[in-house]
């Protein structure tokens, strides 16, 4: 089975989708990315899903437990590059992904990581 790598970049993991995800990569990204948050003690996640025309309603709901999961383990997820399309389809599923930190790019994602950074190290 393929696996989606995990980049380091700092305190952030960087994960670039570039598949269409089946429900078993999903579930394998998801435990290997509660598995490094852990051993590197990363305080942001960044998933790319730009390369990503269609989000069914399992990987929609695997981003959110991802976030949630990364949330318990002390890191912040933002996904980025949400093509308009996978929006749409998102909302029309009913698909808020409640508690997912979400930004247009990469350059974006990171400054609200960074900002996150900077009011957890505020006491905010």
């Amino acid at each position: 089975m393929y696996r989606i790598p995990i980049l380091q970049m700092g305190q952030t993991l960087l994960v670039t989708i570039q598949v269409d995800m089946q429900d078993q990569m999903a579930l394998a990204l998801q435990d290997d990315l509660a598995n490094r948050i852990s051993t590197t003690g990363a305080k942001g996640v960044m998933i790319d899903i730009s390369a990503l025309e269609i989000v069914d309603s399992f990987v929609g709901r695997m981003l959110a437990s991802i976030s949630g999961i990364s949330r318990i383990l002390d890191a912040t997820t933002v996904v980025v590059g949400m093509q308009p399309a996978v929006a749409i389809t998102l909302v029309e599923l009913g698909l808020s992904l409640e508690g997912v930190r979400t930004a247009l790019n990469v350059e974006r994602g990171m400054e609200l990581l960074a900002l996150g950074r900077k009011e957890t190290l505020l006491g905010r």
